[in-house]
């Protein structure tokens, strides 16, 4: 396996690995930020190591055992006698008399002697309210998804130093505050939740459509999110919003198969064979949204956007969806979060029920919103109106202006193999 070649899996294992590696060490270490410097250093380690001496057998458990001797390092140096851990630091204080492989065996029991999910404790730990909303789901993402602080910084639409400077303070915050590493008590659960909510959200969409690189979708990312999604469920059962988020995910997810060819090109939703989407998450989803519609929540933001996503996965063809539902959930939408990326949506979704023409119109109403520019969908969106309505001249102009925007590698093939299109076919009369 060349360098390269090496490189390459490395990230892969560190994408799937790191929140699993960073929770168990936030357990360990009781300091979040600690915890990801350990985790960093174990994937220093690898960058190292693998290239010159060949893939472990394991990666996985490599990363997780090297971060945890790292822990351990630290833990010497540092003498911690939390009350839970007073067993293993007074193994540690005396780990001279122990033989190495009975004081890993330790520390394997500190780390697997709780109960819950080291993953969600950590989703919790970051959305503390002493940081603030924006920090809470940067702070997150980073730890949780493994993802860079440019990923997420275009996720927000704000520039990476914005991000960067979030994710350093929050750390900060949380190790001055002494915060616990543990999930919230009941009290303080509202007030978390929504920050959880839309942090495991943008995790399933980093997954769902990757905002940079060769591959279209993260299947792994969006597992994670999902399996994040229904334990949350499970805790707070009563919640619309947990079960509106989770009907969202289990119907997107349902599509994955479909969203790409065998070349792993990107296949648009109203292209998709949908004999390809999975039953199975679809009847989950839809059981998913009626709990939500039951506890209350019918206008719930993941609530609204999974009555949307049923429309689709409703519909047996692409020309049996009902688009003006769809508007009108769109509609409800902009009411309850008025956001560009709802309005951008809606005005595809009117495109469809009432023809492009509309669908343009309130395009053209986006064309100066701060937080669009820059943002490949809106030229992307404005070149397909554009299209259907015969203006391909135009039409190939904004899909190049989308092309150039985009980070992801399949996307912005896409949008260039759209431009060429329609500037080889003349303007309609």
């Amino acid at each position: 396996m060349s360098v390269a070649d090496t490189h390459r899996t490395i990230n892969a294992v560190w994408r799937i690995e790191s929140a699993k590696v960073i929770g168990a060490l936030a357990r360990m270490t009781r300091d979040v930020g600690v915890a990801e410097e350990l985790a960093q250093d174990a994937l220093l380690a690898a960058l190292e190591q693998w290239p010159r001496d060949g893939l472990p057998d394991n990666p996985a458990a490599w990363l997780m055992a090297t971060a945890k001797h790292r822990a351990l390092d630290l833990l010497r140096r540092r003498k911690l006698h939390a009350a839970k851990e007073g067993e293993i630091s007074h193994e540690i204080d005396t780990a001279h008399a122990m033989r190495a492989a009975d004081l890993a065996e330790a520390v394997d029991a500190a780390l697997d002697d709780d109960v819950g999910d080291d993953l969600l404790r950590l989703v919790f730990i970051a959305c503390h309210p002493v940081l603030s909303p924006e920090a809470r789901v940067a702070l997150t993402l980073r730890m949780l998804g493994g993802l860079t602080t440019d990923e997420i910084a275009r996720s927000f639409l704000v520039p990476e130093a914005t991000i960067a400077q979030r994710i350093v303070r929050a750390k900060r915050t949380l190790s001055n505050a002494n915060v616990p590493f543990e999930a919230p008590r009941a009290h303080e659960l509202a007030e978390r939740l929504s920050s959880v909510l839309e942090v495991i959200y943008l995790v399933f969409n980093e997954g769902y459509s990757a905002t940079a690189g060769q591959d279209w979708m993260r299947p792994a990312l969006c597992d994670e999110a999902l399996r994040l999604g229904r334990i949350l469920a499970g805790l707070v059962p009563a919640e619309p919003e947990v079960h509106g988020l989770v009907a969202l995910m289990e119907i997107q997810a349902s599509r994955a198969a479909a969203r790409v060819n065998a070349d792993g090109e990107p296949v648009l939703l109203l292209d998709q064979n949908r004999a390809r989407w999975d039953p199975l998450l679809i009847r989950r989803g839809l059981a998913a949204l009626d709990k939500a519609e039951a506890l209350g929540g019918a206008e719930g933001p993941y609530a609204l956007q999974a009555a949307i996503a049923a429309c689709h996965a409703r519909a047996r063809t692409a020309d049996a969806t009902d688009w003006p539902r769809i508007a009108a959930l769109y509609a409800t939408l902009a009411e309850v979060t008025p956001s560009p990326i709802v309005e951008l949506n809606r005005a595809v979704a009117e495109s469809m029920a009432f023809g492009p023409a509309a669908g343009l119109a309130r395009v053209d109403t986006l064309a100066d919103e701060p937080a669009l520019q820059g943002y490949h969908l809106l030229p992307a969106v404005r070149g397909d109106l554009l299209a259907k309505l015969g203006r391909r001249s135009e039409a190939a102009a904004a899909f190049r202006q989308a092309a150039a925007l985009a980070r992801n590698e399949r996307e912005r093939k896409l949008l260039l193999m759209r431009a060429l299109t329609c500037s080889s076919n003349p303007d309609a009369s």
